[in-house]
């Protein structure tokens, strides 16, 4: 099967972000949606999105922290398995572990893509009117190559910030904050508004 537009849109937003592909076999793989108990809506949403490729049922799992003993609720979803999954998944895993890709730019184009990495990644500080999105632990060139496609094709400025042992992290000013809100609110899932600053 083919991937529609907007589905390879919200691919690509997600396995920025929380999404997982997972190799399944030499030219096949799954996408996994893993997300907190509070947001099995999203989760559904999301994954209802791929329209067959999601055949199965979410399933709610809990994981106990080793050290702190705290129990982590929440929800998975995988998909069936497939070829162009696994081209996607040599793409964004091209040495087993995720990478940002170097021409990230070139795919990074629709604004629904920025907004699933957003709602997987992103926080909305509403102290100082400011948001970031996470990038986890990647190199600082990554980091860069998400910081130039982002700023190319959606206008909006941010700068790169060093977590040290949380990695790296974009942080958008109050003024690109409205810029970067806008660009996204109509493509937020309304469970996810709270990581932004307007009211859609």
């Amino acid at each position: 099967m083919k991937l529609t537009k907007r589905q390879e849109a919200i691919l690509i937003g997600s396995v920025l972000g929380d999404g997982f592909l997972q190799k399944t076999g030499a030219k096949n793989a799954r996408l996994r949606f893993e997300h907190g108990a509070k947001q099995k809506e999203y989760l559904i949403w999301k994954g209802s999105q791929f329209g067959r490729l999601f055949q199965s049922k979410p399933s709610y799992l809990e994981r106990k922290h080793p050290k702190s003993g705290e129990i982590y609720k929440y929800w998975r979803w995988q998909s069936s398995t497939s070829p162009i999954l696994g081209k996607w998944q040599k793409y964004f895993y091209p040495n087993s572990a995720k990478q940002i890709p170097q021409d990230l730019e070139k795919i990074l184009t629709e604004p629904i893509s920025l907004a699933i990495w957003y709602m997987d990644d992103g926080y909305y500080s509403l102290k100082d009117k400011s948001s970031y999105i996470y990038l986890g632990r990647v190199s600082k060139n990554e980091a860069l190559i998400a910081q130039k496609a982002i700023e190319n094709n959606f206008d909006i400025k941010s700068k790169v910030y060093d977590k040290k042992k949380k990695g790296f992290a974009l942080f958008f000013s109050v003024s690109e904050t409205k810029k970067l809100h806008s660009k996204l609110m109509e493509h937020m899932h309304p469970s996810m508004n709270y990581k932004t600053s307007l009211t859609p």
